[in-house]
């Protein structure tokens, strides 16, 4: 069974990235074989469409609600399950697999479709595109458009597994405002010298970039009557943060994890800025105070810190109630903080709480009246053995995030990376305020805190014949209080788009529906069960008018002899 043909092409207009990856296999062998398709890509994406054409027969896949699917699939399949077709392969990436086979000299393409939202994180987007044919392709190229409006303010490729050889078959055009990168390497190219019939290309592809950013209150863009406005202010103070650390060294962290534990917290210690103050708080069975209150981050207090760091070894239970009761009371009862600065509470553990208070609903609820959204809170996650679910609506709730944090070579870098993303707070309390009356469906709009490196986007419906886009950002910075007011002409907006030949049309509505799912789902982690029940009623509305494989959907693979497979989105919390 040969691959001839491996085509990915990724089309990204302002951030939203349309990926298409299409496969062309033929079976030379005198007898049936199963063909396989498999794609890596990106968690963060949805899949919005596949199909498979066998000898010119095409096998659609059919979006639909998760419930419908499954019951039409059991009673489809009621002689024995087979496994889904997607599954999460690490960090970053979710695997789709599916097979079918094929009669001899016949040929089959598979065509898979995701999009995603760019995410800013310090300071730059990422566009990943795992490479993994498995076998050497006559046909192979990687060709991705980048169209920013803003203006491309920097940009970059980065492999994994580039030769000199393979650098020759790389190209790259840029404008002002587009991109155009090649990759196209021939059958030589692509040979391991070792090896001559084993492929090199086995990795990730990846293109990195940031936009310019002139205007002060953001950049707003408009296409077919929706909007979506982007807001990273730059080069502003940072505040002051108030941070406690609380760090998990039950029994369970023994040994690979304690040790990557150490190093990130050594590192992380050095990237403390003098005006912060910090504290740590360990617990096993038992919740250990490093000290009564919190220290200003100066070199001795680091140091003695970093001493403390290294002496952490691992044993007993796990009380994360008693540790994050502490931390929120040491905050309660601080004194001679700066008087505008950030606190927050950064949770590592890496299992379910067997000391103290054992109940999830239970710590949950006590953690959340505790902090009162006062602090936010940020709960890593180390290992799989952590109940996810319950890390990530105890962050949702008090104004953080969750992040699981990989048991591999790289957990102190993983450890490090999430700190970096939020020791810059630069503003507090933003709201992006809009026409009330002349805007439908406007995404989540007021955030408490914004940290640099990253972006803020909103995006909105605008629902009667408007001229101008009025908009107006408040916001707390480090110095004062801030109002910025911003107009766009919706006309001259709209032009913008209407000559780039290679733009799908409609795609701000596709970001606002893709942005609008996310928080949907992110909202119900953290809402009262009736609530959540609605919020997630919409974001399945959206995902099935807008045909994305979510969470809440399943896509129906259809396949020769009235076979059915299904595609699920899997979830970190499982």
């Amino acid at each position: 069974v040969e691959i001839y043909s491996l085509h990915v092409d990724c089309k990204v207009t302002s951030r939203f990235a349309h990926t298409v990856i299409t496969s062309r296999i033929v079976n030379r062998a005198n007898e049936s074989r199963e063909a396989t398709f498999e794609v890596e890509l990106p968690k963060t994406a949805f899949i919005t469409n596949f199909s498979m054409s066998i000898d010119g027969e095409v096998y659609p896949g059919i979006i639909k609600e998760k419930a419908a699917a499954q019951d039409e699939y059991d009673s489809a399949v009621s002689q024995g399950q087979s496994a889904g077709l997607v599954k999460i392969t690490d960090r970053k990436l979710e695997q789709f697999h599916v097979s079918v086979s094929i009669a001899a000299a016949s040929k089959v393409t598979f065509q898979l479709t995701y999009e995603e939202l760019l995410k800013r994180q310090l300071g730059k987007y990422e566009l990943l595109i795992k490479v993994r044919p498995k076998q050497l392709v006559k046909h192979f190229q990687i060709d991705v458009h980048i169209f920013e409006p803003q203006g491309i303010h920097f940009l970059e490729t980065d492999s994994t597994f580039m030769t000199n050889e393979l650098t020759e078959a790389l190209t790259k055009v840029q404008n002002e405002t587009k991109a155009h990168i090649l990759f196209k390497p021939t059958l030589d190219q692509q040979k391991k010298k070792s090896e001559p019939d084993e492929t090199l290309l086995n990795g990730d592809f990846v293109v990195r970039y940031d936009v310019k950013r002139e205007a002060t209150a953001g950049d707003i863009q408009i296409v077919n009557g929706y909007f979506v406005h982007y807001f990273a202010p730059q080069e502003m103070a940072v505040f002051p943060k108030n941070v406690i650390f609380v760090i998990d060294r039950s029994g369970s962290m023994t040994g690979r994890k304690i040790e990557q534990t150490r190093d990130a917290l050594l590192k992380i210690l050095q990237d403390l800025r003098q005006e912060d103050h910090f504290t740590f708080i360990t617990f096993n069975s038992k919740v250990v105070e490093w000290k009564s209150s919190l220290l200003p981050a100066t070199k001795e207090n680091v140091a003695s810190a970093a001493a403390l760091v290294q002496t952490l070894t691992a044993r007993g239970g796990t009380d994360i109630s008693g540790a994050l009761l502490a931390a929120v009371g040491m905050l309660e009862k601080a004194e001679g903080l700066p008087e505008r600065s950030v606190s927050m509470i950064i949770l590592l553990t890496d299992g379910q709480p067997t000391s103290g208070e054992t109940n999830v609903e239970v710590i949950q609820e006590n953690v959340q009246k505790a902090i009162n959204g006062k602090y936010a809170l940020f709960c890593l996650g180390f290992g799989f053995d952590v109940s996810y679910k319950f890390l990530e609506k105890m962050a949702l709730s008090n104004g953080g995030i969750a992040r699981r944090i990989y048991e591999n070579a790289d957990a102190a870098l993983q450890l490090q990376g999430f700190y970096q993303e939020v020791a810059t707070p630069i503003l507090m309390q933003v709201e992006m305020q809009y026409p009330e009356n002349s805007i439908e469906g406007l995404t989540t709009n007021n955030f408490k805190l914004f940290f640099e490196g990253s972006e803020i986007i909103v995006s909105g419906k605008i629902s009667n014949e408007l001229d101008l886009l009025p908009v107006e950002i408040k916001a707390q910075s480090h110095t004062s209080n801030l109002t910025l007011k911003e107009e766009a002409n919706v006309k001259e907006k709209e032009q913008v788009f209407q000559n780039q030949k290679y733009i799908f049309g409609n795609f701000i509505e596709r970001l606002w529906a893709y942005l609008n799912i996310q928080q949907l789902l992110e909202k119900a982690i953290s809402a009262q069960e009736e609530d959540q029940k609605a919020l997630e009623a919409q974001a399945l509305d959206l995902s099935l008018q807008y045909s994305f494989v979510t969470p809440l959907t399943s896509m129906v693979v259809t396949k020769p002899q009235q076979q059915e497979e299904l595609a699920n989105k899997p979830t970190e919390a499982g």
